[in-house]
């Protein structure tokens, strides 16, 4: 007399935990990865020896010269610098930016880029420094 095996054998291979693992790895990668906002340019940052690390803004101002002021990576004039900025307040809800220049910028033009700051109805600015030695 021969027996019918009950169970069968399932060949089948079960996907949802690689799915899980793969999903989880993709949010690990997403969670800890650094956004870079300012544009590839060459910027020799002043020194600070009281430097604080600076909260991350979405909108980073980025003075290289006279001619070149970038907000995030959008090169912009001078002038045209209130009513961007303007719009970008309107948009979302951000009280402060980011600030960086570099230390061969005249000091008058980060005055003039702070006064459109102001005029733009920003209540603060970090200003971007390097710790000694780091850079």
């Amino acid at each position: 007399m021969q027996f019918r095996r009950r169970l069968k054998t399932n060949a089948t291979v079960d996907l949802v935990p690689m799915i899980d693992v793969v999903f989880q790895l993709v949010i690990f990668f997403m969670v800890s990865t650094t956004f870079i906002l300012s544009p590839g340019i060459n910027l020799v940052l002043p020194e600070s020896s009281t430097a604080e690390p600076v909260a991350a803004s979405r909108i980073v101002i980025t003075v290289a010269g006279e001619e070149e002021i970038y907000i995030n990576k959008e090169r912009v004039s001078l002038d045209s610098l209130v009513p961007l900025l303007q719009e970008m307040r309107e948009s979302s809800d951000i009280g402060n930016v980011v600030l960086e220049g570099d230390r061969q910028v005249p000091y008058a033009i980060l005055i003039q880029v702070l006064d459109r700051l102001r005029a733009a109805g920003f209540s603060g600015a970090n200003l971007r420094t390097l710790e000694p030695g780091g850079g």
